[in-house]
């Protein structure tokens, strides 16, 4: 029997409280017990999360005017800056900006966090002054109340299958993976397995511009395909398959959002990042998405790259799976080699347990994408015209 849903039957299911839902966890040794078929036939939705650092992230920010107003031509929000090319009183602070008086231990994130949490933000800005924004400058505090908008838009979140990072050099090194000790001393990962919404719907059958998702313990949605948006499928002579290379634009309000699941972290000698939680509810519309769903982190393979090399094109030094990064030691080159995370697989957990209730209560609807992501895209990098 060929069974097909809809987004219309699903949320009418939703509203009337006899949606069943699972999480992408759950939804593992149902499958194993039921298969395919039964389990399509009972199940409504699969969550998904992923809680990790997201360095393409950033805010959007109106203050509102001053009297006499100002033309904000240069803004600082504690001592780090934030792009004011957008209008008189309107501002896009990225996570990865730094502190002009701290450095390194404070940046855009720490400013986005201490918004959230409801602290005084130091907001300096100055003009050239015109006639219909005569002030030259203003130095005041901003909360999370006093302004108009605060917007999280991030234009590169969700990475579907990030790379394990290793450092076969000498000399310890510091990268946005992490600090990475020399001679294969440890390896780092940063993807949530079995729950990362886009390992569970790596076609992006369901997912796409529209989608309500949970973001950062609101409700947001996606936007557009991540910046650097390049999905690809690489198969090796064994029969092993990666999925890499998705990514995700959101969007959501930053007011609503709370420091659980959204925080600022320093990575020593690298700068600092913004660590987002993001769930993706997966409509089971057919017996194929659920076999997308079923995805184990046994089945979930990603490749060991070597970041010692400066270079873009770093050598791969093998595959491994999730269960194995999970168990927390792998073998390369012969090498026991113990591997810590970035994300965390315990707020991943939370966060799609955290996305099932709501729909349960009826709090959340499930919102079919406006438009597809598109099937082919190409990765450029930046070449030096001289």
């Amino acid at each position: 029997m060929t069974i097909k849903r809809t987004y219309e039957e699903i949320n009418a299911k939703i509203k009337s409280g006899k949606a069943v839902i699972v999480t992408a966890e759950e939804i593992i040794p149902i499958l194993e017990k039921e298969g395919i078929e039964k389990a399509t036939e009972r199940i409504d939705v699969v969550t998904t999360g992923t809680f990790g650092p997201m360095c393409s992230s950033g805010a959007i920010l109106n203050f509102g005017h001053s009297d006499p107003p100002i033309r904000m031509q240069k803004v600082w929000l504690n001592d780090v800056e934030a792009y004011a090319g957008l209008g008189a009183v309107d501002v896009y602070l990225g996570a990865t900006q730094l502190s002009e008086r701290q450095g390194m231990e404070y940046g855009g994130a720490h400013v986005i966090e201490d918004l959230i949490s409801g602290k005084k933000i130091k907001l300096k800005a100055i003009s050239q002054g015109t006639n219909c924004y005569p002030r030259r400058e203003i130095g005041t505090y901003i909360t999370k109340k006093s302004i108009n908008q605060a917007i999280l838009f991030n234009p590169r979140n969700g990475y579907q299958n990030y790379n394990v990072a290793v450092n076969t050099s000498k000399n310890k090194i510091y990268t946005y993976m992490g600090i990475l000790l020399p001679d294969l001393g440890n390896a780092s990962y940063s993807t949530s397995g079995q729950l990362s919404p886009l390992l569970n719907d790596p076609e992006f059958t369901t997912i796409g511009i529209g989608t309500r998702i949970f973001l950062g313990g609101a409700q947001g949605y996606i936007v557009w395909e991540g910046t650097q948006f390049y999905p690809q499928v690489i198969k090796d002579k064994s029969g092993k398959s990666i999925h890499k290379g998705g990514t995700l634009a959101v969007i959501g309000d930053l007011k609503e959002m709370s420091t659980d699941y959204i925080r600022a972290v320093t990575f020593k000698r690298y700068g600092v990042t913004l660590v987002v939680g993001i769930g993706i509810p997966i409509p089971i519309l057919n017996s194929e998405i659920m076999k997308s769903v079923s995805v184990k982190d046994e089945d979930v393979w990603t490749e060991i790259i070597d970041y010692s090399f400066p270079h873009l094109k770093r050598p791969s030094l093998g595959k491994v799976n999730y269960k194995q990064l999970r168990e927390g030691n792998i073998t390369i080159q012969g090498k026991d080699v113990p591997v810590s995370p970035l994300s965390s697989y315990a707020k991943a957990r939370e966060i799609a347990q955290k996305l099932k209730e709501e729909i349960i209560k009826g709090k959340f609807l499930l919102q079919r994408p406006i438009q597809k992501f598109p099937q082919k895209s190409k990765f450029k990098p930046l070449l030096e015209i001289h």
